[in-house]
């Protein structure tokens, strides 16, 4: 296959500067804030952003190494397939987060709900529409038992 090169366009900042103790899900990590810092070259991209009350965030787990294609996900204690679960131990380090758009400021956006270790690389933003990206209906797999627990759950490390 052909290789794909991303560059980032920005950087995420959070609390979270250690994988262990933090949230695994933005359900988890309700209220709390932080900033997403594109570099300049890329503020005009933002223009009419702050219409959207969600937006998501696909970024580079940039401290995962390698890959595994069964892991043990945090809510579960069976092994899955990789595609199976959100866990960054993957062939494309590749994460995704719906976060709560605060504001819009030059090239910052100040969000919540964020689950995202502290200098992440950003891939890019998309807003989240309701309409499109909502299907409160569909099955959920092996995690239909086990998701509520994701409020709680904490990181343990266990992929770094």
């Amino acid at each position: 296959m052909t290789e794909i090169v991303f560059t980032p366009i920005g950087t995420v900042r959070s609390p979270f500067r250690d994988p262990r103790d933090m949230p695994i899900q933005p359900v988890g990590a309700r209220g709390v804030r932080g900033t997403i810092e594109l570099d300049p070259i890329y503020a005009a991209g933002l223009k009419d952003l702050e219409g959207f009350s969600r937006i998501i965030i696909l970024y580079h787990f940039h401290r995962s190494e390698g890959y595994s294609l069964e892991v043990v996900p945090f809510l579960d204690k069976t092994p899955r397939g990789i595609f199976a679960t959100r866990a960054p131990r993957r062939p494309n380090a590749i994460g995704i987060s719906i976060l709560r758009l605060v504001a819009v400021e030059g090239a910052t956006l100040t969000v919540e709900d964020v689950d995202i270790l502290d200098g992440t690389p950003v891939l890019d933003i998309k807003p989240y529409v309701p309409a499109f990206d909502a299907y409160p209906d569909e099955r959920s797999g092996w995690l239909a038992t086990t998701s509520e627990t994701a409020r709680t759950m904490r990181s343990d490390g266990r992929f770094c």
